[in-house]
C-alpha cells in the first residue's frame, strides 16, 4: 500500500524497519515532520497502514507500507523488491527492527536465539548492503543503526542480544569510517531500556535491570526522546550517539574495571528481583 504525497516538496525517503511501534514508530512520526517520505516495514500491517493515514494527513508525505517478517531469511531480498516495483529510492534507511530474549542461554529456544540473529544481524547487514551502493552512487544518504548501550558489555541472561548490538555498533563504526568522503554516513545509536513493549517480548518484566531494583542504573526513557536524538545524530553524520549522561558513564564500565569483573556486575544487575 502506497499513499501518494499530497503537497510537493523535494522527494526524499526514509525506509524504516520495525515502524509499527516503540522507537521505530516515533522515529517514522519525526522523521515524516521533516517533509521525509516513509516506507513503513514490519510484521503487522493494519497498524503500518494506520500509522501511514496518519503521518500523510499530518505532513501530506507519502508513505509506503511494507508487511514483512525479518525473521524470514529471504526478508531482504523481499523488501528491497516492493521498493523497486514501486520505483522508490531510500535515502535513509533505519535499522530499527530487534528483539531480545531473557534467561540462560542454554535454556532458550534454539529458534528463538537464532531468529534474534536473523533479525538483529543478518536482516540489517543484508538491507544495509542493498540499499547502500545507490548512496554512494548518489553521494548522499544515510544509515542508521539502533543498537544499545548492551553493545559496550557482555550481557550473561541476554548473550545473544548484547553480542547481537555488539555486532551492530562495530559494525557500523567501521561502515561509517569506510564511506569518509562519499557524503554517506553511518550511525549506531546506543539508549539504554526504552519504555516500549521490547521488555514483555523479552519476558525480562522481573529483572533488576527493568524492575528498577538497582538505584545505580540510569532510569528508562521514553521513545520519543531516544528517536529525536538518534535523528539528530544521523542528520549530523555521527558515527555513535550513547543517548543519556548515565547510559554514557556505564559504556564506560569495560575501560574502568577489569574485564573479568564486567560480565559478574551485568548479571547481578539482570538478575531477577526477588
Amino acid at each position: 500500500m502506497t499513499i501518494p504525497p499530497s503537497t510537493p516538496h523535494p522527494r526524499r525517503t526514509a525506509l524504516i524497519t520495525g515502524a509499527s511501534g516503540g522507537i521505530g514508530e516515533s522515529l517514522a512520526r519525526q522523521i515524516a515532520a521533516h517533509h521525509i517520505d516513509v516506507i513503513l516495514v514490519a510484521r503487522t500491517r493494519p497498524k503500518l497502514e494506520t500509522l501511514a493515514h496518519e503521518l500523510h494527513a499530518a505532513h501530506g508525505i507519502q508513505a509506503t507500507v511494507i508487511a514483512q517478517d525479518l525473521t524470514a531469511p529471504d526478508a531482504a531480498e523481499r523488501i528491497e523488491a516492493q521498493v523497486l516495483t514501486q520505483g522508490l529510492t531510500v535515502d535513509f534507511l533505519i535499522n530499527n527492527a530487534g528483539f531480545a530474549s531473557y534467561g540462560e542461554f542454554h535454556t532458550l529456544p534454539r529458534e528463538h536465539e537464532l531468529n534474534l540473529i536473523q533479525v538483529n544481524i543478518t536482516a540489517l547487514t543484508d538491507l544495509t548492503h542493498r540499499f547502500l551502493p545507490g548512496m554512494v552512487e548518489r553521494r548522499r544518504g544515510r544509515v542508521l543503526n539502533v543498537a544499545s548501550t548492551a553493545a559496550f558489555l557482555p550481557g550473561p541472561l541476554m548473550a545473544v542480544y548484547y553480542a547481537s548490538k555488539a555486532y551492530v555498533l562495530s559494525f557500523s563504526e567501521a561502515l561509517n569510517e569506510e564511506l569518509r568522503g562519499t557524503g554517506v554516513h553511518v550511525t549506531a545509536l546506543c539508549p539504554g531500556p526504552v519504555q516500549t513493549g521490547f521488555q514483555d517480548r523479552a519476558k525480562m518484566q522481573d529483572s533488576r535491570l527493568i524492575a528498577g531494583k538497582n538505584p545505580l542504573l540510569a532510569p528508562m526513557m521514553d521513545a520519543d526522546t531516544v528517536a529525536r536524538e538518534g535523528l539528530q545524530a544521523m542528520f549530523a553524520g555521527q558515527a555513535v550517539r550513547v543517548v543519556g549522561p548515565m547510559n554514557t558513564i556505564q559504556t564506560l564500565l569495560p575501560r574502568l574495571l577489569p574485564r573479568s569483573v564486567v560480565p559478574r556486575l551485568v548479571k547481578q544487575v539482570q538478575a531477577r528481583a526477588h
